[in-house]
């Protein structure tokens, strides 16, 4: 009975990584899609979302039925909790990912907007969040979860700057209004997947001490410093 116990702890830890590992592929593609103008690639991360979906369902059903059928205690039970809250975050990241592929696809038929080039800067700091993220779980490294946590404050003024200069370039160009809105709508996406990525940093720090950071003194701190 022990030996199935591992083997079912070891399959659901493989569907979280899978889910992982196609949602930052997810992130990255779309980004190049928004970069490229390549309405295509958009269109594949669209349609890809539904095996996000799938994925999504599947690992929530496994996390339940070794709820109800082995009652896990102490660290398997974080274990199990923490991935059905990854879970959710990482369906969420696919989700805004598509909405990313579908500014692009928009965007792709319009006029270029220098804007995108900023765009490189934030989206390579939020992949390597999520990056992070990921392999803090694959090695159950709390150290580098914090420095996700740490690392959430950096993207949020630099979605903040490019808000501000959004909004200057509607005022300089307003019949451009809706275009620019499609900018603004890609720098939300990211920061939410910048929040997301926080979120499955803070449940490794929980997987592996116990201890809930979300309203703690090092969340404060990271709120204090934004």
């Amino acid at each position: 009975m022990l030996h199935y116990w591992q083997r079912e702890i070891e399959n659901l830890k493989k569907l979280i990584l899978s889910l992982g590992a196609i949602v930052e592929e997810q992130i990255q593609r779309s980004l190049l899609a928004v970069e490229r103008r390549d309405t295509p690639l958009a269109e594949e991360v669209i349609s890809k979302d539904r095996e996000v979906d799938s994925l999504e369902i599947l690992i929530e059903e496994e996390c339940l039925k070794i709820l109800a059928l082995y009652q896990p205690v102490a660290k398997e039970l974080r274990f199990v909790v923490a991935v059905l809250k990854m879970n959710n975050d990482l369906e969420r990241m696919g989700d805004l990912a598509a909405n990313i592929a579908k500014r692009a696809r928009y965007l792709a038929k319009k006029d270029k907007i220098n804007l995108i080039e900023d765009f490189g800067n934030v989206g390579d700091k939020v992949q390597n969040m999520v990056k992070k993220a990921l392999d803090a779980l694959v090695n159950t490294d709390i150290n580098l979860a914090k420095e996700v946590i740490a690392a959430d404050d950096e993207v949020d003024k630099l979605t903040k700057h490019l808000l501000k200069r959004t909004i200057n370039a509607i005022e300089k160009d307003p019949d451009r209004t809706k275009d620019y809105f499609s900018i603004r709508s890609i720098s939300k996406n990211l920061e939410r997947i910048a929040d997301s990525a926080t979120n499955i940093a803070e449940d490794v720090v929980y997987l592996c001490s116990g201890e809930i950071v979300r309203h703690t003194e090092l969340g404060m701190e990271e709120q204090a410093e934004g």
